[in-house]
């Protein structure tokens, strides 16, 4: 689910400003949790401490900017070069999680890491200079990449404790307010599009927010953080896949070298997380 973000979001990206894009994704995914949230929840999500409640506030805000930056980066950069920096927040979270999760990271996921990461930059050689402003676009998914990371540990922190329903509409919700409030700020039109656009709006939002982005913050309630990012660089082989069919952007053979290394370090990680 999560590698089709990209293709949709190219779709809407012909009439959509990114930041309308991005907006319009959280809000969805908000508005169709809040029955349940409201509903079946709402006793945990009164109980919620005030470090809880910023915890999850902090993890909004960095999820919304996630969201602001890598979106913006496939207006300016290729599909697979945008999908494959954002995906380095594996790198980030690896680094980071001994000191601020106190979670060791193993020798050989560190291996798997290493081997993966390799793979993703050799997908992304495949693909310099892609896009009208590939520069830009660039260092705006790992801006992307960045805040994918916070958003990531922040949410190992809160799922050990808190119900995955609590935790996510507070999260989609901060990052859905936050968005709507930087596009409005900055004049991005909120509507006047199709009926196609619209109906990719809606694919974001069940798609690869509720069901993908929803499915790694539930991984982490038993995973470490390393190892969900780990699986997150998965992404850009189905991205460039889907390139290939659906934008005729067929994937060279440093993409398909990549991906294999992708698919090798991903095995290696699962080894550690088995044990």
């Amino acid at each position: 689910m999560v590698s089709t973000a990209a293709i949709a979001i190219r779709v809407a990206q012909e009439e959509a400003p990114s930041l309308s894009l991005a907006a319009w994704r959280l809000t969805l995914a908000t508005l169709i949790l809040a029955p349940l949230a409201l509903g079946r929840h709402r006793a945990e999500l009164t109980r919620l401490s005030r470090v809880e409640l910023t915890r999850a506030v902090a993890a909004g805000l960095l999820l919304a900017l996630h969201f602001a930056t890598w979106i913006s980066s496939l207006e300016f950069t290729s599909v697979s070069a945008s999908v494959v920096l954002v995906a380095t927040n594996t790198l980030f979270v690896s680094l980071l999680s001994p000191l601020l999760l106190k979670e060791s990271v193993p020798r050989i996921m560190l291996v798997g890491v290493i081997v993966a990461i390799a793979g993703s930059g050799i997908i992304g050689l495949g693909d310099l200079g892609g896009g009208n402003a590939p520069l830009l676009g660039d260092l705006l998914a790992l801006a992307g990449a960045i805040c994918g990371a916070g958003y990531m540990m922040i949410g190992r922190t809160l799922r050990r404790k808190l119900n995955l329903i609590t935790y996510i509409f507070v999260v989609y919700g901060v990052a859905a307010v936050t968005l709507l409030a930087i596009a409005l700020l900055s004049r991005q039109p909120m509507g006047g599009f199709s009926a196609q656009t619209y109906g990719a709006f809606l694919y974001l939002a069940v798609g690869p927010q509720l069901i993908g982005h929803t499915s790694f913050n539930w991984a982490l309630r038993y995973l470490s953080a390393a190892y969900v990012t780990v699986t997150l660089l998965s992404e850009p082989i189905g991205s460039s896949l889907l390139a290939w069919l659906l934008l005729d952007e067929p994937p060279t053979p440093l993409e398909v070298g990549g991906g294999m290394l992708i698919l090798a370090g991903i095995a290696i990680a699962s080894r550690t997380e088995r044990k």
